[in-house]
């Protein structure tokens, strides 16, 4: 097929692959074009074609997991201390290239630049605090009742499938790569069909500062092709996926009928609880970026506004005016504070969404435009009050830059509410009464949950969600129990051992 990339994305890709003809997957080391139909991708900022390329198809995942079973193979050889070294190496690779990869990362993906020069220097971040976990985490000595010596070892898994989705690409790459090879093992990567480019990339920089080939392998292809068809490999022994929720139940079901045991870390509509006693003004900065940042394409977004009554229309024209002055525009410019939507599918998703919602009686205070610039997939950012829980709005995950604004009078009533949803990613309160932020933070089931503040996370914290939200845990020293198995190991040390059916006469308890 004949594959087309936009120049200003050629140029782009150039400090990745001098020979950025064509896009392909990178697999053992090398990049391997696939012989699937034809994936097109159109600029989330114009609506136009940005690049074309091949899915990888089954052949190309079955290379795949061949290659990741030898690059495991190599990285077992290396110490836990030269794992470690490795990947502060890759740390140093990524920040220097970090203007680069944001640069790449901003014109695929849509995101403003500001936000993606942030997120490389979290990608280098995860390296190093997963390197610095990789001669630390190890197993135990039991004192067990009887005459031996039972000490237990944390194995790596083998080979590890991961796949990741669009709205965070290098992000997420890092995110889950630096754990699962902390570790010991390889990587299947299978980025959205429609954001492999920064995936790829840091595949190519982590092999450049001393990774083995073959422990990354990044797949550039469909879910239902490419995905499927690593997901069948039988090297594959795990299982990570960030995404929707329909798409996650497939995938687990998937996975538990081959015995593979699988992280899901799905959908979110997070619950931002205001009272009335908060900063108000503090609150209501904090309410915009739970929302507005990254044009709310994020699973922890906080989609539901709560307020208590007595300051319910006062917060809500507070949210709305500042909405009013964020600046939606090019990823590129530095002014730019909310890209696009990330595709064309997902922008009428968010525009239907919001037409439910005022057809159901919620009321529009600002936004609520798909704006026009240049045919690109803008939506300004949207605030809906007199929104009830029952509406669809206010229990459908939009995954855009839209808030509903529910009232509520009690605590009790705040935390019901709350609760009240299929999922269970994340959320917060504000509140200026210290035992009444606690007392929420305990009985909201959310995997994460912040106190007068939204949206911060760090790789030290695990991550992940309750009910509907998916299971396992990524991040944090948590995620290491997820890319590890346990061995118990028994050694008999006594001179004369006697021991029947595991008891051992003389020994007691």
């Amino acid at each position: 097929m004949t594959h087309f990339i936009d120049p200003r994305l050629r140029a782009a890709m150039l400090p990745f692959w001098p020979d950025a003809d064509s896009i392909g997957s990178h697999v053992g080391g090398e990049r391997i074009i696939g012989s699937g139909a034809t994936v097109s991708v159109n600029d989330p900022a114009t609506g136009t074609v940005l690049f074309t390329y091949a899915d990888a198809g089954a052949d190309v995942a079955a290379k795949a997991a061949v290659a990741a079973v030898a690059g495991q193979a190599e990285w077992a050889r290396f110490t836990a201390a030269g794992r470690g070294r490795v990947m502060q190496a890759v740390a140093r690779a990524v920040l220097a290239s970090a203007e680069q990869l944001a640069q790449l990362e901003s014109l695929s993906a849509g995101k403003p630049i500001r936000d993606t020069r942030g997120e490389v220097a979290k990608v280098a971040e995860m390296f190093e605090y997963y390197g610095g976990w990789a001669d630390k985490f190890h197993g135990d000595v039991i004192p067990v009742p009887s005459s031996h010596l039972n000490y237990t070892r944390r194995e790596p898994m083998g080979v590890v499938l991961q796949i990741t989705p669009w709205n965070a690409p290098v992000f997420t790459a890092g995110w889950q790569i630096a754990p699962a090879i902390s570790m010991g093992n390889a990587v299947l990567l299978k980025p959205s069909e429609l954001t492999p480019l920064t995936s790829l990339a840091l595949a190519v920089i982590a092999e450049g500062a001393g990774l083995p080939t073959g422990v990354v392998n990044v797949l550039a292809g469909f879910g239902h092709t490419t995905g499927q068809a690593a997901l069948s490999q039988p090297a594959v022994k795990k299982v990570v996926f960030v995404g929707s929720v329909p798409t996650g139940r497939l995938i687990g079901e998937a996975a538990a009928r081959r015995l593979v045991p699988s992280v899901l870390e799905l959908g979110g509509k997070s619950a931002n609880i205001v009272f009335a006693d908060a900063d108000l003004e503090r609150a209501a900065i904090g309410a915009q970026a739970a929302i507005f940042g990254g044009a709310g394409q994020s699973c922890v977004a906080g989609s539901r506004l709560l307020v208590q009554s007595a300051v319910y229309d006062r917060f809500v024209d507070l949210v709305a005016q500042g909405a009013a002055k964020i600046r939606c525009g090019d990823p590129l410019s530095a002014d730019t504070e909310i890209g696009p939507i990330n595709n064309a599918r997902q922008y009428d998703h968010v525009l239907s969404l919001i037409r439910e919602g005022a057809e159901e009686g919620a009321e529009i205070v600002t936004g609520a435009h798909g704006a026009a610039r240049d045919g690109g997939y803008f939506v300004e950012p949207t605030v809906l009050k007199n929104v009830t829980n029952a509406m669809g709005i206010a229990r459908k995950e939009v995954f855009g830059p839209v808030v509903a604004a529910i009232r509520f009078e009690t605590e009790e009533e705040a935390i019901a509410i709350a609760n009240d949803s299929e999922f269970g990613l994340a959320g917060a309160v504000w509140t200026g009464d210290v035992a009444r932020a606690h007392r929420v933070a305990a009985n909201v089931k959310a995997g994460t949950f912040w106190i007068n503040s939204y949206k911060t996370i760090n790789v030290a914290s695990p991550f992940g969600g309750y009910n509907n939200s998916g299971h396992g845990r990524s991040s944090g020293v948590e995620a290491l129990y997820e890319y590890t198995q346990v061995k118990s190991v028994w050694v008999e040390t006594a001179a004369e051992p006697a021991v029947a059916f595991g008891y051992a006469p003389g020994l007691r308890e």
